[in-house]
Protein backbone atom coordinates (compact mmCIF):
# COMPACT_ATOMS: atom_id res chain seq x y z
CA UNK A 1 0.00 0.00 0.00
CA UNK A 2 2.59 2.43 0.90
CA UNK A 3 4.47 1.68 -2.43
CA UNK A 4 1.33 2.46 -4.30
CA UNK A 5 0.84 5.57 -2.80
CA UNK A 6 4.77 6.47 -3.53
CA UNK A 7 4.04 6.09 -7.22
CA UNK A 8 0.54 7.72 -7.38
CA UNK A 9 2.40 10.91 -5.68
CA UNK A 10 5.79 10.32 -7.49
CA UNK A 11 3.11 10.50 -11.22
CA UNK A 12 1.45 13.41 -9.57
CA UNK A 13 4.72 14.98 -9.17
CA UNK A 14 5.96 14.08 -12.91
CA UNK A 15 2.37 15.58 -14.34
CA UNK A 16 2.62 19.28 -12.54
CA UNK A 17 6.52 19.36 -13.95
CA UNK A 18 5.29 18.50 -17.60
CA UNK A 19 2.46 21.10 -17.18
CA UNK A 20 5.05 23.74 -15.93
CA UNK A 21 7.67 22.92 -18.21
CA UNK A 22 5.18 23.55 -21.00
CA UNK A 23 3.63 26.72 -19.80
CA UNK A 24 7.27 28.05 -19.93
CA UNK A 25 8.12 26.96 -23.25
CA UNK A 26 4.94 27.80 -24.60
CA UNK A 27 5.33 31.03 -26.42
CA UNK A 28 2.38 30.93 -28.84
CA UNK A 29 0.78 34.00 -29.57
CA UNK A 30 -2.52 33.84 -30.08
CA UNK A 31 -4.46 36.33 -32.35
CA UNK A 32 -6.73 38.90 -30.73
CA UNK A 33 -8.95 38.69 -33.83
CA UNK A 34 -9.67 38.34 -37.73
CA UNK A 35 -8.84 42.21 -38.64
CA UNK A 36 -4.75 42.18 -36.59
CA UNK A 37 -2.58 42.87 -38.61
CA UNK A 38 -3.77 44.56 -41.58
CA UNK A 39 -4.67 47.72 -43.43
CA UNK A 40 -7.95 49.13 -42.45
CA UNK A 41 -9.59 51.48 -45.06
CA UNK A 42 -12.69 53.67 -44.07
CA UNK A 43 -15.53 55.16 -46.27
CA UNK A 44 -17.58 57.63 -46.12
CA UNK A 45 -20.05 56.38 -48.33
CA UNK A 46 -23.04 58.43 -50.21
CA UNK A 47 -26.07 58.47 -51.51
CA UNK A 48 -25.32 54.66 -53.36
CA UNK A 49 -24.54 53.43 -49.90
CA UNK A 50 -23.42 53.43 -46.29
CA UNK A 51 -19.90 54.41 -44.70
CA UNK A 52 -18.61 51.55 -44.25
CA UNK A 53 -14.83 50.08 -43.35
CA UNK A 54 -12.94 47.46 -45.34
CA UNK A 55 -9.67 45.42 -44.70
CA UNK A 56 -6.91 44.04 -46.40
CA UNK A 57 -4.15 41.46 -44.57
CA UNK A 58 -0.61 43.12 -44.54
CA UNK A 59 0.72 40.36 -47.08
CA UNK A 60 -2.34 41.30 -49.33
CA UNK A 61 -3.61 37.41 -49.62
CA UNK A 62 -6.97 38.18 -48.36
CA UNK A 63 -9.03 41.61 -48.14
CA UNK A 64 -12.83 41.96 -46.92
CA UNK A 65 -15.59 44.38 -47.36
CA UNK A 66 -18.16 46.18 -45.23
CA UNK A 67 -16.34 44.42 -42.18
CA UNK A 68 -18.30 46.33 -39.11
CA UNK A 69 -21.47 44.79 -40.53
CA UNK A 70 -20.49 41.45 -41.05
CA UNK A 71 -19.71 40.88 -37.38
CA UNK A 72 -22.47 43.42 -36.09
CA UNK A 73 -25.23 42.81 -38.50
CA UNK A 74 -26.03 47.23 -38.76
CA UNK A 75 -25.22 49.82 -40.99
CA UNK A 76 -22.67 52.45 -39.34
CA UNK A 77 -24.36 55.29 -41.58
CA UNK A 78 -23.32 58.46 -43.59
CA UNK A 79 -20.61 60.18 -43.61
CA UNK A 80 -18.00 58.18 -41.53
CA UNK A 81 -15.42 60.71 -41.25
CA UNK A 82 -12.93 59.06 -39.78
CA UNK A 83 -11.57 56.54 -36.96
CA UNK A 84 -9.05 56.86 -34.08
CA UNK A 85 -7.53 54.36 -32.10
CA UNK A 86 -6.62 53.41 -28.26
CA UNK A 87 -5.32 50.61 -26.65
CA UNK A 88 -7.46 47.56 -27.76
CA UNK A 89 -10.26 49.99 -28.79
CA UNK A 90 -11.41 51.51 -32.52
CA UNK A 91 -13.65 54.97 -32.50
CA UNK A 92 -15.69 55.39 -35.69
CA UNK A 93 -16.57 59.09 -36.29
CA UNK A 94 -19.60 59.10 -38.07
CA UNK A 95 -21.09 63.21 -39.17
CA UNK A 96 -24.18 63.19 -40.65
CA UNK A 97 -25.69 60.46 -37.39
CA UNK A 98 -23.89 62.35 -34.60
CA UNK A 99 -22.23 59.26 -33.17
CA UNK A 100 -18.94 57.42 -32.78
CA UNK A 101 -19.39 53.77 -32.39
CA UNK A 102 -16.72 52.47 -29.92
CA UNK A 103 -15.37 48.80 -30.93
CA UNK A 104 -12.74 46.24 -30.69
CA UNK A 105 -10.14 47.52 -33.33
CA UNK A 106 -9.18 43.87 -33.87
CA UNK A 107 -12.76 42.14 -34.21
CA UNK A 108 -14.60 45.19 -34.30
CA UNK A 109 -17.25 43.61 -32.48
CA UNK A 110 -19.09 46.72 -31.24
CA UNK A 111 -18.65 47.77 -27.54
CA UNK A 112 -20.20 51.31 -26.99
CA UNK A 113 -21.41 53.99 -28.59
CA UNK A 114 -21.30 58.10 -27.80
CA UNK A 115 -24.38 60.13 -29.21
CA UNK A 116 -24.98 62.85 -27.06
CA UNK A 117 -23.24 66.12 -27.33
CA UNK A 118 -22.15 65.57 -30.90
CA UNK A 119 -22.88 68.24 -33.27
CA UNK A 120 -21.17 66.99 -36.72
CA UNK A 121 -18.21 65.21 -35.45
CA UNK A 122 -15.19 65.27 -37.58
CA UNK A 123 -11.46 63.72 -35.81
CA UNK A 124 -10.89 62.42 -32.50
CA UNK A 125 -7.68 62.03 -30.15
CA UNK A 126 -7.45 60.00 -27.11
CA UNK A 127 -5.47 61.37 -24.11
CA UNK A 128 -5.63 59.56 -21.10
CA UNK A 129 -9.40 58.15 -20.25
CA UNK A 130 -10.47 61.35 -22.42
CA UNK A 131 -11.39 61.44 -25.97
CA UNK A 132 -10.95 65.09 -27.90
CA UNK A 133 -13.75 65.67 -31.00
CA UNK A 134 -14.05 68.17 -33.09
CA UNK A 135 -17.17 69.29 -34.11
CA UNK A 136 -18.39 71.38 -36.63
CA UNK A 137 -21.98 72.61 -34.75
CA UNK A 138 -24.66 73.99 -37.56
CA UNK A 139 -23.75 74.83 -40.81
CA UNK A 140 -25.57 77.51 -40.67
CA UNK A 141 -24.11 78.84 -37.78
CA UNK A 142 -19.76 79.82 -38.13
CA UNK A 143 -19.56 80.49 -34.15
CA UNK A 144 -20.70 77.42 -32.22
CA UNK A 145 -17.88 74.91 -33.42
CA UNK A 146 -16.27 73.50 -30.46
CA UNK A 147 -14.32 70.38 -29.38
CA UNK A 148 -16.27 67.78 -26.98
CA UNK A 149 -14.66 66.07 -23.87
CA UNK A 150 -15.78 62.59 -23.65
CA UNK A 151 -15.15 60.40 -20.58
CA UNK A 152 -14.05 57.35 -22.07
CA UNK A 153 -15.02 54.92 -19.07
CA UNK A 154 -18.63 56.13 -19.33
CA UNK A 155 -18.86 57.52 -22.71
CA UNK A 156 -20.62 60.55 -21.51
CA UNK A 157 -19.71 64.30 -22.62
CA UNK A 158 -18.11 65.87 -19.42
CA UNK A 159 -17.63 69.36 -21.23
CA UNK A 160 -17.07 71.54 -24.47
CA UNK A 161 -14.46 73.81 -25.71
CA UNK A 162 -15.38 76.61 -27.95
CA UNK A 163 -12.80 77.31 -30.78
CA UNK A 164 -12.95 79.02 -34.34
CA UNK A 165 -14.83 77.68 -37.57
CA UNK A 166 -14.39 74.69 -39.25
CA UNK A 167 -12.12 72.64 -36.89
CA UNK A 168 -10.76 69.19 -38.17
CA UNK A 169 -7.49 67.23 -37.06
CA UNK A 170 -6.82 67.07 -33.91
CA UNK A 171 -3.31 65.98 -31.98
CA UNK A 172 -1.56 66.32 -28.47
CA UNK A 173 1.65 67.22 -27.28
CA UNK A 174 2.83 68.06 -24.27
CA UNK A 175 -0.75 69.24 -22.32
CA UNK A 176 -1.71 70.74 -25.46
CA UNK A 177 -3.92 69.72 -28.50
CA UNK A 178 -3.11 71.35 -31.93
CA UNK A 179 -6.47 71.47 -33.85
CA UNK A 180 -6.46 72.37 -37.91
CA UNK A 181 -9.21 74.78 -39.24
CA UNK A 182 -10.27 74.31 -42.53
CA UNK A 183 -13.32 76.04 -42.10
CA UNK A 184 -16.42 73.96 -42.84
CA UNK A 185 -18.38 74.79 -45.23
CA UNK A 186 -16.32 78.46 -45.46
CA UNK A 187 -12.89 78.80 -45.04
CA UNK A 188 -10.45 79.50 -42.17
CA UNK A 189 -6.48 79.78 -41.92
CA UNK A 190 -6.23 78.88 -37.93
CA UNK A 191 -4.37 76.35 -35.74
CA UNK A 192 -6.10 76.17 -32.38
CA UNK A 193 -3.64 75.43 -29.29
CA UNK A 194 -5.61 74.25 -26.50
CA UNK A 195 -4.31 74.02 -23.27
CA UNK A 196 -5.74 70.77 -21.67
CA UNK A 197 -5.08 71.87 -18.06
CA UNK A 198 -7.36 75.04 -18.30
CA UNK A 199 -8.96 74.71 -21.52
CA UNK A 200 -7.51 78.12 -22.76
CA UNK A 201 -7.27 78.32 -26.53
CA UNK A 202 -4.44 80.57 -28.51
CA UNK A 203 -4.77 80.69 -32.10
CA UNK A 204 -1.56 80.57 -35.11
CA UNK A 205 -2.24 82.28 -38.38
CA UNK A 206 -1.18 79.71 -41.29
CA UNK A 207 -2.14 79.61 -45.15
CA UNK A 208 -6.01 79.15 -45.60
CA UNK A 209 -7.84 75.93 -45.40
CA UNK A 210 -5.04 74.03 -43.06
CA UNK A 211 -5.93 70.64 -42.99
CA UNK A 212 -3.01 67.34 -42.28
CA UNK A 213 -0.85 68.07 -39.42
CA UNK A 214 1.97 65.74 -37.65
CA UNK A 215 4.72 66.20 -35.58
CA UNK A 216 8.23 65.84 -36.81
CA UNK A 217 10.87 63.96 -35.48
CA UNK A 218 12.45 67.43 -34.62
CA UNK A 219 9.35 68.30 -32.85
CA UNK A 220 8.01 70.23 -34.85
CA UNK A 221 4.15 70.93 -35.91
CA UNK A 222 4.02 70.55 -39.30
CA UNK A 223 0.80 71.93 -41.43
CA UNK A 224 -0.24 71.38 -44.55
CA UNK A 225 -2.95 74.49 -46.00
CA UNK A 226 -4.74 73.49 -49.01
CA UNK A 227 -5.11 77.39 -50.15
CA UNK A 228 -8.83 78.00 -51.47
CA UNK A 229 -10.03 79.05 -54.97
CA UNK A 230 -11.48 82.73 -54.82
CA UNK A 231 -15.32 83.02 -57.09
CA UNK A 232 -17.40 85.63 -58.60
CA UNK A 233 -21.15 86.03 -57.51
CA UNK A 234 -21.62 83.82 -60.44
CA UNK A 235 -18.99 80.97 -59.51
CA UNK A 236 -16.40 82.10 -61.88
CA UNK A 237 -12.80 81.82 -60.70
CA UNK A 238 -11.30 84.77 -59.83
CA UNK A 239 -7.84 84.00 -58.03
CA UNK A 240 -6.42 81.53 -55.43
CA UNK A 241 -4.99 82.15 -52.20
CA UNK A 242 -1.48 80.60 -51.77
CA UNK A 243 -0.97 77.29 -49.90
CA UNK A 244 1.70 76.19 -47.60
CA UNK A 245 3.63 73.79 -45.41
CA UNK A 246 3.70 75.52 -42.17
CA UNK A 247 6.78 74.57 -39.47
CA UNK A 248 5.97 75.70 -35.98
CA UNK A 249 7.53 75.88 -32.96
CA UNK A 250 4.99 73.94 -30.36
CA UNK A 251 6.81 75.94 -27.49
CA UNK A 252 6.68 79.61 -28.68
CA UNK A 253 3.84 78.32 -31.30
CA UNK A 254 5.39 80.68 -33.56
CA UNK A 255 6.05 79.49 -37.87
CA UNK A 256 9.68 79.27 -38.03
CA UNK A 257 9.47 78.35 -41.93
CA UNK A 258 6.44 78.66 -44.44
CA UNK A 259 7.14 76.87 -48.11
CA UNK A 260 4.82 78.29 -50.54
CA UNK A 261 3.17 76.69 -53.65
CA UNK A 262 2.60 78.53 -56.77
CA UNK A 263 -0.55 80.73 -57.20
CA UNK A 264 -3.63 77.93 -58.45
CA UNK A 265 -1.56 74.74 -56.80
CA UNK A 266 -3.73 73.19 -54.08
CA UNK A 267 -2.08 70.82 -51.92
CA UNK A 268 -4.00 67.81 -50.04
CA UNK A 269 -3.31 64.35 -48.51
CA UNK A 270 -0.12 65.19 -46.33
CA UNK A 271 1.56 62.45 -44.32
CA UNK A 272 4.92 61.78 -42.81
CA UNK A 273 6.99 58.66 -42.54
CA UNK A 274 10.62 58.21 -41.18
CA UNK A 275 11.24 61.67 -41.34
CA UNK A 276 9.75 62.28 -44.89
CA UNK A 277 6.95 64.28 -45.75
CA UNK A 278 4.88 63.03 -48.67
CA UNK A 279 1.53 65.01 -50.59
CA UNK A 280 -0.38 65.19 -53.11
CA UNK A 281 -1.17 67.39 -55.64
CA UNK A 282 -3.19 67.32 -59.16
CA UNK A 283 -3.04 63.25 -58.60
CA UNK A 284 0.70 63.59 -58.18
CA UNK A 285 2.64 62.09 -55.26
CA UNK A 286 5.50 64.27 -54.10
CA UNK A 287 8.09 63.31 -51.30
CA UNK A 288 10.80 65.89 -49.11
CA UNK A 289 12.60 65.39 -46.37
CA UNK A 290 11.08 67.07 -43.01
CA UNK A 291 13.90 69.13 -42.83
CA UNK A 292 13.67 70.72 -46.24
CA UNK A 293 14.06 74.37 -46.76
CA UNK A 294 11.89 74.36 -50.55
CA UNK A 295 9.39 72.39 -52.05
CA UNK A 296 10.80 69.12 -54.31
CA UNK A 297 10.29 70.32 -58.45
CA UNK A 298 9.13 66.90 -58.89
CA UNK A 299 6.92 63.93 -58.08
CA UNK A 300 7.71 60.49 -57.17
CA UNK A 301 4.23 59.30 -59.02
CA UNK A 302 0.95 59.74 -60.33
CA UNK A 303 -1.66 57.93 -58.67
CA UNK A 304 -4.67 56.12 -60.89
CA UNK A 305 -7.67 57.96 -60.60
CA UNK A 306 -8.98 59.59 -58.15
CA UNK A 307 -6.71 60.00 -55.51
CA UNK A 308 -8.71 61.05 -52.27
CA UNK A 309 -6.70 59.32 -49.66
CA UNK A 310 -3.01 57.72 -49.09
CA UNK A 311 -0.95 56.87 -46.60
CA UNK A 312 2.46 55.72 -46.38
CA UNK A 313 4.25 52.82 -44.46
CA UNK A 314 7.07 50.27 -44.82
CA UNK A 315 8.75 51.83 -48.19
CA UNK A 316 4.97 51.40 -49.65
CA UNK A 317 2.65 54.47 -50.50
CA UNK A 318 -1.07 53.34 -50.42
CA UNK A 319 -3.76 55.45 -52.43
CA UNK A 320 -7.22 54.87 -53.20
CA UNK A 321 -9.05 55.32 -56.27
CA UNK A 322 -12.43 56.68 -54.99
CA UNK A 323 -15.63 56.04 -56.04
CA UNK A 324 -18.67 57.65 -54.60
CA UNK A 325 -20.92 55.57 -56.90
CA UNK A 326 -19.54 52.17 -56.70
CA UNK A 327 -16.71 50.33 -54.54
CA UNK A 328 -13.52 52.20 -54.50
CA UNK A 329 -9.80 50.53 -55.06
CA UNK A 330 -6.58 50.79 -53.22
CA UNK A 331 -3.65 50.79 -55.21
CA UNK A 332 -0.19 49.99 -52.99
CA UNK A 333 3.48 51.13 -54.80
CA UNK A 334 6.62 50.78 -54.04
CA UNK A 335 8.10 53.83 -52.68
CA UNK A 336 11.62 52.77 -54.70
CA UNK A 337 10.83 51.96 -57.46
CA UNK A 338 7.44 53.79 -58.12
CA UNK A 339 6.14 49.97 -59.42
CA UNK A 340 2.11 48.87 -58.69
CA UNK A 341 2.52 46.10 -56.16
CA UNK A 342 -0.76 45.04 -56.09
CA UNK A 343 -4.58 46.96 -55.81
CA UNK A 344 -7.76 45.55 -53.87
CA UNK A 345 -11.45 46.75 -54.32
CA UNK A 346 -12.45 48.82 -50.96
CA UNK A 347 -14.93 50.63 -49.04
CA UNK A 348 -17.28 52.70 -51.38
CA UNK A 349 -16.34 56.61 -50.88
CA UNK A 350 -12.96 55.50 -49.66
CA UNK A 351 -11.39 58.84 -47.69
CA UNK A 352 -9.06 57.41 -44.99
CA UNK A 353 -6.34 54.76 -44.57
CA UNK A 354 -4.84 52.95 -41.30
CA UNK A 355 -2.55 50.25 -39.45
CA UNK A 356 -3.66 48.18 -37.56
Amino acid sequence: MKLSKLIFKLFILSLLLLQSCSQDDDDTVFPKGDYENGILVSGEGSGAGTGSISFIANDFSDSENLIYKKVNGTELGTFLQSMAFSKAKAFIVVDNSNTITVVDRYTFKKEGEITTGLATPRFLTVVGDKAYVTNWGAAVDETDDFVAVIDLNSLQLIKTISVSNGPERIIEKDGKLFVSHKGAYTNNNVISVISINDDSVKEIVVKDRPDELFFSDSGALVVLSEGRTLYDASWNVTGHTQAGISMINTSSLSVDLELTFEEGEHPSLMVYEDDMIYYALNGAIFKMNAEATALPSSSILTAEGYLYAMEVEDNRIYATNTSFSDVSTLNIYDVTTQEKIDSKEVALGASKIYFN
